[in-house]
């Protein structure tokens, strides 16, 4: 999936908010101190989120080496905590995809999904693989995990013995640490810029271009929600993209630990509203934000909208089955009908938001919505 393509324009596209702003200049006309924005996203949302990320990724790697120096019931336990918690706090990070996070297209190491189990095998098999290698983006991350640590074998007993008895056990073992030691360099160096020079530049590139900020930030929150969280979490698994409206219950996030996909769901579902209404990271604080710019513009009506639709989303979400796999193949119809919900907010941020704020959709929507 094509995330960047700038200058993408075709007929029609004007109702998805062309801006004669982006085209020919940094001045923002409205007179809203986006600056102020900025620095609320990233000293109160971005940055937190991304020192808690690395900071659960470094849990992580220390929970997989107590493991695979000695594999235990108790420390396989351990390290599927860790998983979980590093997992959750990912979705929080996800959209800002911008920066260092976007020169090292972050996701393909963190979260590419479904698994493709073969290319697992294989390299586990072979002992040789490249993980930077864009034939082993589907082989990685927190998918991997999830099957290594979950779907290896069908018992905890017999998962145990993939890393003690196993003729591949070694091999086993130095996946799943190579595995964590790829998303910890590359969440490292992307905190690490964040923590550095790359804030203030964040934050001073407030005016309205292509190329500043908020224009880009705005797209990566919305390209988040549109494709990774309304898409990929709950409409490819129900089938709305696949022929004949097949359900592809296979398809849903950690696959191999079925019941926590309504819970990562979740997650990314409060960031996308926590980022909408700048609220703080991990506390109750909130400040300028996608919000507060609509209500300076005078447009409460789509603040309105997209709370009262926040909530109705939050609603259906909540509706669901803890495990999405379980729930398509029971009721599918409720899973439908959660994509329908997620799928009006679409239309509240990538048209009405994205006029108000003037700024243009920069990726390529190829799903028909």
């Amino acid at each position: 999936m094509l995330k960047k393509i700038f200058t993408f324009f075709i007929a029609g596209l004007a109702l998805y908010a062309c801006s004669s702003a982006t085209e020919g200049g940094d001045v923002n006309s409205d007179n809203f101190d986006r600056e102020q924005l900025l620095s609320n996203l990233a000293n109160n949302i971005i940055v937190p989120a991304f020192n808690d990320f690395s900071s659960k990724i470094n849990s992580l790697q220390t929970a997989a080496t107590t493991f695979t120096t000695t594999p235990s019931q108790e420390n396989l336990t351990a390290l599927r905590s860790s998983w979980l918690n590093a997992y959750k706090t990912w979705q929080h990070v996800a959209m800002f995809e911008i920066g260092k996070a976007e020169e090292l297209q972050f996701v393909n190491f963190i979260n590419i999904y479904p698994l493709t189990v073969q290319d697992v095998e294989n390299n586990i098999s072979s002992g040789t693989y490249d993980l930077n290698s864009a034939n082993n983006h589907d082989a990685q991350g927190f998918a991997a995990l999830d099957y290594l640590i979950y779907g290896v074998a069908d018992t905890d007993a017999a998962i145990l013995a993939k890393y003690t008895t196993d003729a591949n056990a070694d091999n086993y073992k130095a996946y799943i640490t190579d595995v964590v030691a790829k998303m910890q360099e590359v969440t490292t160096a992307i905190n690490n810029d964040w923590n550095g020079s790359y804030k203030n530049s964040f934050i001073t590139a407030s005016g309205n271009t292509a190329s500043s900020s908020l224009n880009k930030l705005v797209n990566d929150f919305i390209f988040y929600y549109e494709k990774r969280l309304r898409a990929n979490k709950v409409g490819i698994p129900a089938g709305i993209f696949s022929t004949n409206s097949q359900p592809l219950p296979e398809k849903v996030e950690a696959f191999y630990n079925q019941n926590v996909s309504k819970e990562l769901a979740f997650e990314a579902y409060k960031a996308v509203k926590n980022v909408f209404q700048g609220k703080a990271y991990n506390t109750s604080s909130t400040g300028e934000s996608f919000k507060t710019y609509l209500v300076s513009l005078n447009r409460n009506d789509i603040v309105t909208s997209i709370e009262n639709q926040l909530a109705t989303a939050e609603t259906k979400l909540n509706s669901l089955n803890n495990n999405f796999y379980s729930q398509v193949n029971t009721n599918n119809a409720l899973m439908t009908e959660t994509y329908d919900e997620l799928q009006k907010l679409v239309v509240l941020f990538k048209v009405d938001m994205l006029q108000a704020f003037d700024i243009s959709v920069d990726y390529v929507d190829a799903d028909g919505d």
